[in-house]
């Protein structure tokens, strides 16, 4: 599993040629983009597009949240939640994840800590991306920074159902191909292919 988070780094014009250059390196990437863009990406491609991040609220008379029921109806396929840059507390989280599978939808949801990892299982989302704060962006990958981590964080999910992912510098096929080694199942990348526009590291 490849989840590139796409940020803010481009608007739709740019947006929407990157998608066309994902989807014919690697038709099974999953790519997180702004709430603004979800509808219009998610009916021009065939790739899995998430978005970037939901409210925990469980009421439609809110005013600017972007709720599980709205993107299920843009087909969209799930969601990060929690990323480093968006930070939530975990009744938040655990609403959200809650959410989520009451409308069938996937949910990433990362942590910076083994001691959030814990308590996020206890919520069950489809994956957890284990991810280093002080590595996100810096081409620096926690592969090499912090495998150590990333092992007894793969441990902890061992005998749960949910997937183990990584982030946070990941910039190379080899930092991914490092990730599998160390027992994850997938990782997340963004400014090497978003920012950089390093697609063939997806293939």
């Amino acid at each position: 599993m490849i989840i590139v988070n796409t940020k803010n780094y481009l608007e739709e014009k740019e947006l929407k040629s990157l998608i066309k250059k994902i989807e014919k390196t690697n038709k099974n990437v999953i790519v997180a983009v702004p709430a603004i863009y979800l509808k219009e990406i998610s009916k021009n491609t065939k790739l899995n597009i998430y978005a970037q991040h939901l409210d925990p609220v469980l009421y439609e008379t809110t005013t600017g949240a972007v709720i599980p029921k709205m993107i299920k109806k843009m087909n969209v396929k799930g969601s990060l939640i929690n990323h480093s840059e968006y930070q939530l507390l975990l009744g938040e989280i655990k609403i959200i994840v809650e959410q989520c599978k009451k409308y069938d939808l996937k949910s990433i949801v990362c942590a910076s800590d083994l001691r959030e990892v814990k308590q996020i299982i206890k919520f069950n989302p489809t994956a957890i991306a284990f991810e280093d704060p002080k590595l996100i962006s810096s081409g620096k990958s926690i592969t090499k920074h912090n495998p150590k981590m990333i092992k007894k964080f793969v441990k902890l999910l061992e005998k749960t159902n949910i997937v183990p992912l990584c982030g946070a510098g990941i910039s190379t096929k080899e930092d991914i191909k490092a990730a599998e080694d160390l027992g994850c199942k997938g990782v997340l990348i963004a400014s090497a292919v978003a920012k950089k526009g390093k697609v063939e590291i997806l293939k």
